[in-house]
C-alpha cells in the first residue's frame, strides 16, 4: 500500500510558534501516523513572510522606528529580495505600544533597506508591511527611494510588490491602527490629518491617489507611499502562496493541515487558514485546520481541532508543539485506518 501525503501549510501560531515551527510539528505528527509530509509554512504578508519565503541570508543597518540604527535582516535569492518592513520600523523595535512615539516613528529605514536590496542587484523586491510602529504615511520611505522611482511597471529598474494582509484604506490607518501603536486619541486625530494632507501630496506629485488603493493603509500607510512611487500592493496570502508554489503544493496532496492560534471570521478573509482551504476546495484535497483555538461561529466552517478544548489552556500554551503534534497523530492515524478499511492504495 503506497504511503498517503500530507501537506503542512500553517500559518504561525502568535505569541507561541512560529509557522516553520508549527510545520515541524504537523510533520512529526504525520510520520508517527505513517504519512509522508512537505512542510510549506505560509504567512499573509504580516510577521513571518520573510521566514515563509526562505528566511534571511543578509543584514544591513538602517534607520529604526525611533531614528537610532538597528540591524535589519533580509534576503537576496538571486535578483529576488525578501523584505519584512518590520525588521527597520516594527513596534518591537521601538519597545511596545508603551515606548513608541506615534507621531515621530518614520519608515525611513524601510526605505534604506529597500535601497540596499536594489544596489545589490535585486530587480524584484517583495515587501511583507505587517508588525509596524509607524503611521508616517511611508513618508519617511519614500524620502529615501524618491529618486529611484517607478518602482514597477514598464521602465522600472526593479519591480516591487507591496504583501499586506489589511484592506485599510490609506487616510484610515490611523483611526483602525493607530491605538495599537501607542496613539491615543489626539494623536490619532493629527495622524489621520497628516495622512489627509500626504495623500493630497502624493497625488499632486507622483500622480497616485493612493487615498482609494485597498490595503493603502497597510503599516500606517507606508503600502499607499510605495504604490506613489510605483510599487504594486497585493494582498499578502497570494502573493506568498505564488511565491512558493502552494496551488501545485496543494494539487499534489492526498490532504492539507493548515492552522493557527486563533480561528475566527477573520481567517476566511484574506488570512492563511482561510486562503489553503479555498485552495484545497478548488483540487477537492481534505483540509485540517490545526488551531489554538476555535470560535464557534466558524466551528463548523472546515474540520478542525480547538487544541484549548482538547488539550487545555494551560497545556496548550506551554507544550503548543507537542499539541500540535499529537492531534496531527490522533487525527491522521483515524483517517489511515479508515483508508486501509476501505480498500484504499
Amino acid at each position: 500500500m503506497s504511503r498517503l501525503h500530507v501537506l503542512a501549510a500553517p500559518d504561525k501560531f502568535r505569541g507561541s510558534a512560529t509557522a516553520t515551527e508549527v510545520a515541524a510539528a504537523v510533520a512529526a505528527g504525520a510520520r508517527r501516523a505513517g504519512w509522508d509530509c512537505r512542510l510549506l509554512p505560509m504567512a499573509d504578508g504580516g510577521e513571518g513572510t520573510l521566514e515563509a519565503l526562505g528566511g534571511p541570508d543578509r543584514t544591513t543597518v538602517v534607520s529604526g522606528p525611533d531614528g537610532e540604527p538597528v540591524e535589519a535582516a533580509w534576503r537576496l535569492d538571486g535578483t529576488t529580495a525578501v523584505i519584512e518592513m518590520a525588521t527597520a520600523a516594527g513596534l518591537q523595535l521601538a519597545g511596545g505600544a508603551g515606548a513608541n512615539d506615534a507621531l515621530a516613528a518614520t519608515t525611513r529605514g524601510v526605505g534604506e533597506l529597500v535601497a540596499a536590496a536594489l544596489d545589490a542587484g535585486a530587480t524584484r523586491v517583495i515587501i511583507g508591511v505587517g508588525g509596524s510602529a509607524t503611521t508616517d504615511g511611508g513618508l519617511g520611505a519614500v524620502e529615501v527611494l524618491e529618486e529611484r522611482q517607478p518602482l514597477g511597471g514598464p521602465g522600472a529598474h526593479a519591480q516591487v510588490v507591496v504583501a499586506h494582509d489589511v484592506r485599510t484604506l490609506f487616510t484610515q490607518a490611523a483611526a483602525v491602527f493607530g491605538p495599537q501603536k501607542g496613539a491615543g486619541p489626539a494623536e490619532v486625530e493629527q495622524l489621520t490629518q497628516r495622512l489627509e494632507s500626504l495623500r493630497a501630496d502624493y497625488l499632486a506629485r507622483y500622480g497616485v491617489d493612493v487615498g482609494v488603493l485597498p490595503g493603502s493603509g497597510a503599516a500606517g500607510g507606508l503600502a499607499g507611499g510605495l504604490a506613489a512611487l510605483g510599487a504594486r500592493l497585493a494582498p499578502g496570502f497570494d502573493a506568498v502562496a505564488t511565491e512558493v508554489g502552494l496551488a501545485e503544493a496543494v494539487a499534489q496532496a492526498d490532504l492539507v493541515i493548515t492552522g493557527e492560534g486563533l480561528m475566527d471570521p477573520e481567517s476566511f478573509n484574506g488570512k492563511v487558514v482561510g486562503g489553503v482551504a479555498a485552495l484545497a476546495e478548488q483540487t477537492d484535497t481534505p483540509v485540517f485546520v490545526v488551531a489554538g483555538q476555535v470560535r464557534p461561529e466558524v466551528r463548523d466552517r472546515v474540520p478542525c481541532v480547538d487544541l484549548v478544548q482538547v488539550f487545555g489552556e494551560e497545556r496548550s500554551w506551554a507544550e503548543p508543539l507537542a499539541c500540535i503534534e499529537e492531534a496531527v497523530f490522533r487525527h491522521l492515524g483515524s483517517l489511515a485506518t479508515n483508508h486501509a478499511a476501505t480498500g484504499g492504495t
